[in-house]
């Protein structure tokens, strides 16, 4: 239950970076590709970056919660996933590297120690 909490509020940042770029389109009257303005640009990308990290996130911290990993471990990632994804949301379309770079670092560290997490408890398990 403690992925699935987390999962809810991350699919409403995706579906909230969803309408930014709907809302941006209907704007520049642009279909397809960004029409060449900048803001649809960076509204897309904050929207696909969220889609290129999110799942394998969510899958890990599924799985390490399965593995019946403790559950304040499990809210930690959760929670670093959470606020970095956040944090790298609003960055983007405000072209603030610094926190963009903060966002990425917070996705990257729960990745890799969800990896490394995982890896150890299936090693351990064999």
């Amino acid at each position: 239950m403690i992925t699935l909490f987390y999962a809810g509020w991350l699919v409403l940042l995706v579906v909230t970076l969803s309408v930014k770029v709907i809302r941006l389109r209907r704007r520049h009257q642009v279909a397809i590709g960004d029409g060449g303005h900048k803001d649809l640009q960076l509204a897309i990308r904050a929207h696909g970056n969220a889609l290129e990290y999110l799942p394998l996130a969510l899958l890990i911290l599924f799985m390490l919660e399965q593995a019946n990993l403790a559950f304040w471990v499990i809210h930690g990632l959760g929670g670093l996933l959470l606020i970095g994804r956040l944090i790298h949301a609003y960055a983007i379309p405000n072209r603030n590297l610094k926190l963009r770079v903060l966002g990425m670092a917070m996705t990257f560290a729960m990745l890799l120690a969800g990896a490394g997490m995982g890896i150890g408890l299936a090693i351990g398990r064999w």
